[in-house]
């Protein structure tokens, strides 16, 4: 993979940032953005476990998926204070994504500013909160709506792998899904680059992520977490503002998504094997047209 650093800024004009990286689908971190809300103090483990304790949330644990696997099944549910004790012990490989608590506790939403200084277009009823033990894993997928991420990071500390869409072949998507059949955990140090070699053309970025730091990914980009230590994060989405973008957003929810989730059901060995024999097709090409290149 051909990574190089997101770059870190503390404050940004909105101008800097629609022209740098909105517009050019670029990834940023902004340092000083949550600096300012309420959150970035109020927000900890035990402030959760009192306000929305009682909620029973689904959990997930570092498996990827295989061929009987709709997307975004939980594991396993429980109540979401139970769930913070165990992270706050110490590492614990279940994560929690896409959790609405502001739904659970309404009064959160006056903890933080929704950035409309910097874009517009915020699906404001689904703020999103993303909590990992340390250890717990995002394996490599890019938002079904192609929404546009503010992600920010509050208690600890956790490393994020990142490619544009386009790279998805190289990736290895697997196709009708949000994700890739490659397996990126701890990539930097025992990819398998022999079993999946267009994965070395890739080119991402990386970063890690820390109290406070607020990480915009473009629409459709790929990501992958690894949670170095325990914590949790906020996701604000917003649109795309082009009708092609939203348009590509409901397809992928209401049709790609179904169609892919009846497949499962019906004929899940022979989809799966369809699927990865078109992915090591594409992945192919992107080698071929690699070395005509250079």
């Amino acid at each position: 993979m051909l990574l190089k650093p997101v770059d870190k800024i503390e404050t940004i004009s909105p101008e800097n940032f629609k022209a740098n990286y909105y517009n050019a689908e670029e990834p940023v971190v902004i340092t000083g953005l949550a600096k300012q809300w309420s959150a970035y103090n109020k927000w900890n483990w035990d402030y959760f476990t009192e306000v929305v304790g009682e909620t029973k949330v689904g959990v997930y644990n570092n498996i990827k998926s295989d061929a009987y696997t709709p997307i975004n099944t939980a594991d396993d549910y429980m109540k979401f204070g139970d769930y913070l004790q165990q992270v706050k012990k110490g590492p614990l490989e279940l994560r929690i994504f896409l959790f609405n608590i502001f739904q659970h506790a309404p009064q959160l939403v006056k903890d933080f500013e929704w950035p409309e200084h910097l874009m517009k277009g915020f699906v404001k009823k689904y703020p999103m909160l993303f909590v990992g033990g340390e250890g717990s894993i995002t394996h490599m997928h890019f938002d079904i709506d192609l929404s546009h991420i503010l992600h920010t990071q509050f208690l600890g500390k956790k490393r994020v792998l990142l490619f544009p869409y386009e790279e998805q072949h190289k990736l290895y998507r697997k196709p009708w899904e949000v994700l890739s059949m490659a397996n990126y955990a701890n990539y930097y140090n025992k990819f398998d680059y022999k079993s999946f070699p267009a994965a070395k053309l890739a080119k991402g970025y990386e970063v890690i992520l820390e109290h406070g730091d607020t990480l915009f990914m473009p629409a459709g980009y790929w990501h992958h977490m690894e949670y170095l230590e325990s914590g949790f994060a906020m996701s604000l989405r917003a649109m795309q503002n082009t009708l092609t973008g939203k348009l590509h957003g409901v397809w992928n929810l209401f049709g790609m998504r179904n169609i892919d989730t009846l497949m499962k059901k019906t004929a899940p060995k022979w989809w799966y094997e369809h699927k990865k024999t078109q992915l090591l097709t594409a992945a192919s090409k992107e080698i071929e047209l690699s070395q005509k290149d250079s």
